[in-house]
């Protein structure tokens, strides 16, 4: 049975100094590229998602100049613009998938994205074969959220690891992590496995 890794929107503009920056989202990106260094070779496929919205027009109503951050947000992750790219502190060389999401619409699923290629996160996992998937990333209440619960609903089994995972608020990130173990993903630290 092969494992992937699902590196979630670890991205300038959601880690600190971005548009709309998440605590604690450079720690995350210094230790999912320490997972990697050590354990890349645990997994058999490797893909990590980026936002990466149009820059003309408001992405199907997701940009907004009030936004509510609920379902509209200030402008962030344009295509090609310095907040799209990788936060410099992830080292992406293992990466074995790269995936865009959002483009011209909202999406906070990686499942909702596709590689340059055209191949969507799940046939990736499918023509892997892979049946487990460790989930880490941005944002825990958003795009971590909806990254694990597609991939059980992919029929994958779903690892979140907690320490490698930041969100937007305390409490809808709790309530996201509950949501979660209620679905059936196990709540973990990378560590202890």
């Amino acid at each position: 049975m092969s494992r992937a890794l699902l590196i979630v929107d670890v991205q300038n503009d959601f880690t600190e100094g971005g548009a709309l920056a998440v605590a604690g989202g450079d720690a995350v990106a210094s230790a999912v590229s320490a997972l990697l260094a050590e354990r890349a070779g645990d997994y058999d496929v490797i893909i990590a998602s980026r936002d990466w919205h149009d820059s003309e027009g408001d992405n199907g109503g997701h940009f907004a100049e009030s936004p509510d951050f609920v379902d509209t947000w200030p402008v962030h992750c344009v295509a090609g613009s310095d907040g799209a790219d990788y936060d410099p502190l992830l080292v992406t060389d293992a990466v074995t998938h790269h995936v865009h999401k959002g483009q011209g619409r909202p999406a906070y699923s990686m499942f909702e994205g596709a590689t340059v290629a055209g191949e969507t996160v799940g046939a990736i996992l499918t023509a892997a074969g892979a049946l487990s998937a460790d989930v880490v990333g941005i944002a825990t209440d958003h795009c971590v959220r909806a990254s694990a619960l597609d991939a059980i609903a992919h029929g994958v089994q779903v690892r979140v690891f907690t320490d490698l995972i930041a969100g937007v608020g305390v409490e809808s990130s709790e309530a996201a992590l509950a949501e979660l173990a209620h679905a059936g993903a196990e709540l973990t630290e990378s560590g202890a496995v």
